[in-house]
């Protein structure tokens, strides 16, 4: 470290960490936002330890003016503070290089900055968003810091592992209300403006930083231990708060006794954010939300919309466990805070709502993962970052579902005790410090006994899972493992497989792990169940494990007869069809033979396995449109006769006392009947909008078949006729509750008249919509407007690249691109980005335009299935 001293500023330039040289202990941070200038200024104050002898001072800052003469550094106790010769901004490392004329003493001292920056609208860093108060719009300053934006709001080490505490101080107008992550300990009113004093910090990361200033209603509670709950709304809508806050009390309580360890803070608020790039964001005891994802309208908010907000509140909460009081030490193990956060809020919710059957719509989490890390281009759940512009683009479906997916894994190889108690261990070791991925391993190892390390590497450190093939022969079960793509190629991964598997029943159930190539397993012991009519064998048992199972097609035929007769439980019903239809996918089974296996679900009664044959339908016909637009027709007749007797059952109506699953599945039913294009349903979806849209509190048109009904409504619209498209966007200008924006801009787009869909998109970019909601639009556009969406993007690229950034960037790329599917496409879309690529996308454009490569060979594959017209027409007609 010595080097340090004689080191040039131009040493720093275009590393991926800072040094290591002085590392902050307290931050005395003044913040002066101005909401109606859209500027703020501010001081900070950094108490440094200095490590190792240097001339230099190197911390990140971004988008700030930084004056010289306002930079000085003060020994402690030397009585003099030091200037420095130069001050250095390098904005392409986000950067501050500060030079001094001397080598710096070792130990204690003060660096002070004065600084200005912008309110900016990109919804990162010290940012503005925009709110009604009495009909009048107004900005409130909020931040979001994560994963490396506070250095847009202050001069700091923006690193995880750079831990300090933090006292923060605000200077707003008197008539706001100022946030921090600790309460506040005085105000003090100088006329127009006061200055807000707020409680020191415990020890955490500059991501979690908070600070919000606007005008607000809250409501607020108490935990059985006294700490003190709020949820802050607009003014007019802290009615809408109290069921996130009853969620938000009891996740505090049983997080305490799940981690061992006592919620950190004094108090918990949490507030709904009108323009937020994410779902929501985990801040220290200051946690921000979409609207979407934490208000409740008991009138006009869906059953869809109450489970969203209960796992959001739970996945935020538990990250003041495990991400806040224990933090990752690089952005390398951002899957440790987000699989862990994603896996525990299923854990509250299944406690708090147990009749919501949690875990089975967990599996749903999983096929997101399985989808993205059966890509060539997807990558490890430890991925190696070097450059701040590559970390936005991991916060995808292998950090949360995937991450979360395997730890649910080890949680049922280990059991649920053992693991509880070692990650209990986990977070009292490493609280109020930074912990990596194999410091966890080491936690579970020592509770368990069993070697966690060896048994999760290959499942963290590679990228990709298998797929297990089995075959009975001669009383043997013959496994083989090969890393499973999509495109159909085989992989070179090998992995440490925790095999479950029943025989007949559940009642007796095998367990061991698979790490070799192959292996014969005798199945001898189950020889009595072998000799039965109606014998069957499941791997994978419930589906808790990250590996996908192909059977030879004798084993496979049974299983069909198993999920008829419902032998099988619902998360094995749903594994099987997820399975046998990423193997049909990649070109590994016929599509005849998948149709087949869905018919075998017409008597199911679980709302996430249905759902899920209704996602898979909907994705074949889409298929089926570009390699047999002639079997379309027969197809769909098919798809409406096996879901129809399910809406008939289930009525528009919802029936007094059912639950919150016909609730779900009521409006998954309708919204695909719609979509198939079915007569009945869209008529009556039409007659009841008609009464809703002259009274918007009729019980005609509850909150759980809107969306169904609005679809519905737009399959009726086209260039000569747009009443229903009109009819949507008076909704939408009207409500202001933003579920229901949500639900209208959903569906504005599933119109099969491609002139429909050109005018919704170039909607997106009106200043109606908030740059957060334009994901909705897109991934509304009906199956047979893809190409309308691909040409537009190419149209307005210019535009979406200046005006949207981070992930909301990404959506653009992947929802636009990756559902084309031809080679034509595919080329088309290389030669697009060729020269239009940056570090933040270039991962989510390589990966999508892998999409396109692999739905153009589906696309193919079904075109050589010579008997799939006859098939479909049989199963059309069996129905």
């Amino acid at each position: 470290m010595a080097a340090a001293a004689e080191q040039s500023a131009e040493h720093f330039r275009g590393q991926a960490r800072l040094p290591g040289f002085a590392a902050p202990r307290r931050y005395d941070l003044r913040l002066a936002p101005d909401l109606a200038a859209c500027a703020f200024a501010g001081s900070v104050a950094v108490d440094l330890d200095v490590a190792a002898p240097t001339r230099f001072l190197v911390l990140n800052a971004a988008e700030l003016d930084v004056a010289p003469g306002g930079v000085g550094f003060a020994p402690r106790g030397s009585g003099q503070v030091l200037q420095p010769v130069e001050v250095t901004n390098v904005p392409e490392d986000e950067i501050l290089i500060i030079c001094f004329n001397e080598v710096l003493p070792l130990g204690e001292g003060t660096l002070t900055i004065a600084f200005q920056g912008t309110l900016n609208d990109k919804m990162h860093g010290f940012y503005r968003s925009v709110y009604e108060l009495n009909g009048e719009k107004k900005n409130m300053a909020v931040t979001q810091f994560e994963p490396a934006d506070a250095r847009r709001c202050f001069p700091c080490w923006d690193e995880p592992a750079f831990k300090a505490v933090f006292k923060i101080t605000l200077e707003v107008p008197s008539e706001t209300v100022a946030l921090s992550n600790m309460p506040v300990i005085e105000e003090k009113v100088n006329g127009p403006t006061k200055t807000v004093y707020f409680q020191e910090s415990p020890i955490m990361s500059t991501y979690l930083v908070a600070v919000i200033v606007g005008i607000f209603d809250y409501v607020e509670d108490f935990t059985t231990d006294g700490t003190r709950v709020r949820v802050y709304t607009q003014v007019g809508k802290s009615a809408q708060g109290k069921f996130a806050l009853e969620v938000a009390l009891k996740t505090l309580v049983l997080f305490k006794e799940y981690f061992a360890v006592p919620y950190p803070l004094p108090k918990m608020d949490m507030i709904a954010i009108p323009d937020f790039a994410s779902g929501a964001m985990e801040n220290y005891g200051l946690v921000t939300y979409r609207e979407t994802a934490l208000l409740f309208d008991e009138k006009h908010s869906a059953a869809a919309n109450k489970q969203r907000v209960a796992v959001v509140v739970a996945h935020e909460l538990a990250h003041q466990w495990f991400g806040n009081l224990v933090t990752m030490e690089w952005w390398t193990h951002l899957w440790l805070n987000e699989g862990f956060a994603t896996w525990v809020s299923y854990l509250a919710a299944d406690q708090f709502f147990p009749e919501w059957n949690v875990w089975t719509q967990f599996l749903e989490e999983s096929t997101t993962g399985f989808k993205l890390d059966a890509l060539a281009g997807s990558h490890p759940i430890e991925v190696d970052i070097n450059h701040v512009d590559e970390i936005d683009e991991i916060f995808d479906a292998i950090s949360y579902r995937k991450g979360a997916s395997v730890i649910r894994m080890l949680q049922s190889y280990l059991g649920a005790e053992v693991f509880q108690k070692s990650l209990a261990a986990y977070i009292k070791r490493f609280a109020y410090s930074n912990a990596k991925t194999e410091d966890l391993w080491a936690a579970l190892e020592e509770g368990s006994g069993e070697p966690v390390r060896t048994l999760m590497h290959s499942w963290t450190k590679q990228q990709g899972y298998p797929v297990v093939s089995v075959k009975l022969k001669d009383g043997k079960l013959q496994l083989e493992q090969t890393q499973f793509l999509s495109s159909g190629s085989t992989g070179v991964g090998q992995w440490v497989v925790p095999v479950t598997l029943c025989c007949c029943s559940y009642s007796r159930q095998e367990k061991f792990l698979f790490d070799g190539k192959q292996e014969d397993f005798d199945l001898s012991g189950l020889m009595e169940c072998q000799k039965k009519d109606n014998f069957w064998i499941k791997l994978n048992v419930n589906q808790t494990s990250f590996y996908r199972v192909s059977y030879d097609e004798e084993l496979a035929s049974r299983l069909r007869y198993a999920i008829e007769t419902n032998k099988l439980s619902a998360a094995d019903r749903y594994g099987v069809l997820d399975d046998a239809y990423a193997l049909c996918m990649a070109g590994k089974q016929k599509l005849v033979s998948l149709l087949h296996l869905i018919a075998a679900y017409k008597d199911e009664t679980e709302y996430t396995v249905l759902a899920h044959v209704i996602t898979t339908s909907l994705n074949i016909a889409e298929m089926m449109a570009v390699a047999a637009p002639e079997e379309l027709g027969s197809l769909k007749k098919f798809l409406i006769d096996f879901l129809e007797p399910f809406a008939q059952k289930l009525g528009w109506d919802a029936k007094s006392g059912e639950g919150h699953l016909n609730a779900l599945l009521r409006g998954t039913l309708l919204t695909a009947l719609a979509e198939l294009g079915h007569e009945a349903t869209i008529n009556e979806a039409v007659r009841r909008f008609n009464v809703f849209l002259e009274d918007r509190e009729t019980p005609l048109l509850p909150p759980d078949v809107r969306k169904a009904a609005y679809v519905a409504l737009m399959q009726t619209v086209n260039k000569s006729n747009k009443t229903g498209y009109e009819s949507l966007l008076k909704i939408y200008r009207e409500t202001d509750l933003s579920q229901e924006k949500v639900r209208v801009l959903g569906s504005l787009a599933s119109c099969p008249d491609p002139v429909i869909v050109r005018e919704a998109l170039d909607f997106i970019l009106s200043p109606e919509v908030r740059n957060q909601d334009a994901i909705f639009l897109l991934r509304g556009v009906c199956s047979g407007a893809h190409e309308v969406a691909w040409q537009w993007l190419k149209e307005n690229w210019d535009y979406i690249l200046g005006a949207y950034s981070g992930t909301l960037l990404t959506y653009f790329v992947n929802i636009t691109v990756s559902p084309l599917a031809t080679d034509e496409k595919g080329d088309e879309a290389e030669e697009f980005f060729k020269s239009r690529t940056k570090a933040s996308i270039a991962r989510t454009v390589k990966q999508s335009i892998e999409r396109v490569r692999i739905n153009a060979q589906w696309v193919k594959s079904i075109k050589g299935e010579a008997d799939l017209g006859n098939v479909i027409r049989a199963l059309a007609h069996k129905q």
